[in-house]
């Protein structure tokens, strides 16, 4: 096993519910009124922060934009804010 890695577990109570442990709700950054994401693949059961988990996704769809959309720099970025500043303070 991982050195970091720990195995912990819950009951599964009547209507399906169970308490996430303190050490998985540290890990996971997760406290009450938080939402989880379960990721299923094949018979393997992932839980994750779903915030995290959300831009995880945004993340990865966006991963190469900027290039896509001519931005290679610092500058181009820029650039670009202040176009779109320009553009929002004419009448």
């Amino acid at each position: 096993m991982l050195a970091n890695a720990f195995v912990d577990n819950a009951k599964v109570m009547a209507k399906g519910q169970i308490t996430i442990p303190k050490d998985v709700r540290e890990v996971l950054g997760v406290s009450s009124g938080d939402r989880v994401t379960f990721v299923v693949e094949g018979n393997t059961v992932r839980m994750v922060n779903s915030a995290v988990y959300a831009m995880q996704l945004l993340q990865q769809e966006m991963a190469g934009e900027a290039q896509r959309a001519g931005l290679t720099g610092e500058e181009d970025v820029m650039a670009l804010v202040k176009e779109l500043r320009d553009e929002d303070e004419k009448p």
